[in-house]
């Protein structure tokens, strides 16, 4: 029986930096496996740095990452593809294919990594777009829906294999507060059905003390993680830049 609390990523020493310039420094976390991770600190403090870094889209000044047991950083790219098939991504821009219909969008990742016939393909595309209120759309296209139907679309595509784990960038970027927060209930309600692991980068407020279990805070100026925990402890409790970040405390710079 597999432990609740077993953690699916792990970054040890972690250093993400450009050059000579550091953007964050020896960072340790880990994401425990069923939980709402949240990645969250101002604008430019690396956040989505961090989310490149997990994904092996770009590759660490010094230390690791490990999904489970084995090490991502040190593995070979054909290891990574295998760990990365465990992972659905929903980007901040939706980065649907617009010449496509959603069914045809939601349908690549399952026409490029199993070998499931064209009319089963039919049925997984289908449940995938009425798990996320969609059901009907199918002919649309990108270009045709709202933002937070565009959201829904590219939620409905990174789930399309079933993941493991679930990496989703500003989820509310775009979004009026009113679609922002049917989309959190969305992604709390595909977590629950699933069982996935969500990892979301976020400066949201209302999304994170909303959806998340835990949080990491990324502080620019320190280029450090300086605060970890269930958001709205880290919102009454945590360090003074952190409460500020919350809008419990005066600004600190």
């Amino acid at each position: 029986m597999v432990s609740v609390a077993e953690d699916v990523i792990t970054a040890r020493g972690l250093t993400m930096a450009f050059g000579d310039r550091v953007v964050i420094g020896d960072l340790d976390f880990a994401i425990r496996r069923g939980e709402v991770y949240v990645v969250m600190g101002g604008s430019g403090c690396g956040k989505s740095t961090l989310l490149r870094h997990l994904l092996g889209l770009q590759e660490p000044a010094t230390g690791e990452v490990l999904y489970g047991t084995e090490s991502f950083t040190a593995a070979s790219q054909p290891q990574r593809e295998r760990m990365l098939r465990r992972v659905g991504v929903l980007y901040q821009g939706s980065a649907l294919w617009t010449s496509m219909t959603l069914a045809e969008n939601v349908a690549l990742p399952l026409q490029q990594f199993t070998a499931l016939p064209a009319a089963r393909i039919r049925e997984v595309v289908e449940l995938k777009l009425s798990l996320v209120g969609l059901h009907g759309f199918e002919e649309f296209y990108p270009w045709e829906l709202s933002g937070g139907m565009q959201k829904r679309a590219g939620l409905a595509r990174a789930i399309a294999l079933d993941p493991e784990i679930l990496f989703i960038d500003e989820p509310s970027a775009s979004l009026d507060p009113p679609t922002g927060r049917r989309l959190d209930r969305l992604i709390l309600q595909l977590q629950e059905a699933l069982g996935t692991t969500v990892v979301v980068v976020t400066h949201d407020v209302a999304s994170i003390l909303g959806i998340g279990t835990r949080a990491l805070f990324l502080d620019g100026d320190s280029k450090r993680a300086i605060a970890e925990g269930p958001p709205s402890e880290l919102r009454d409790h945590g360090p003074p830049q952190v409460r500020a970040f919350f809008g419990q405390g005066p600004s600190v710079h």
